[in-house]
């Protein structure tokens, strides 16, 4: 299994959530491919009735923030990729290359 995901992470009213979209890719590219396949087709809630939908790519041209705005409420959700870099689960799996205390 591969260490790399995709999430999003959004802000609605007062509450801020972390969704994985999908885990266990084995390349960055490969997470890539699977968060642009989701930018204009991700609902941070099922009752979402999208009205609007706005993306914008940061400039590491790998997040991007999508705003929807729906018919009572707008949401603000950040995709990304991320690298699984430690796991005390499973400690022979990859661990930080940086220094402990560093």
């Amino acid at each position: 299994m591969g260490n790399w995901v995709v999430i999003a992470q959004y802000f609605n009213g007062e509450t801020h959530s972390t969704e994985f979209i999908c885990r266990g890719r084995e390349t960055k590219g490969q997470a890539l491919e699977e968060l642009r396949a989701v930018l204009h087709t991700y609902l941070p809630s099922k009752n979402i009735i999208e009205k609007r939908r706005r993306v914008y790519r940061f400039t590491d041209q790998e997040s991007y923030l999508v705003v929807i705005k729906g018919r009572l409420t707008e949401w603000e959700c950040t995709l990304r990729v991320a690298e699984l870099l430690s796991d005390s689960a499973d400690p022979d799996g990859p661990q930080d290359l940086i220094p402990p205390g560093f």
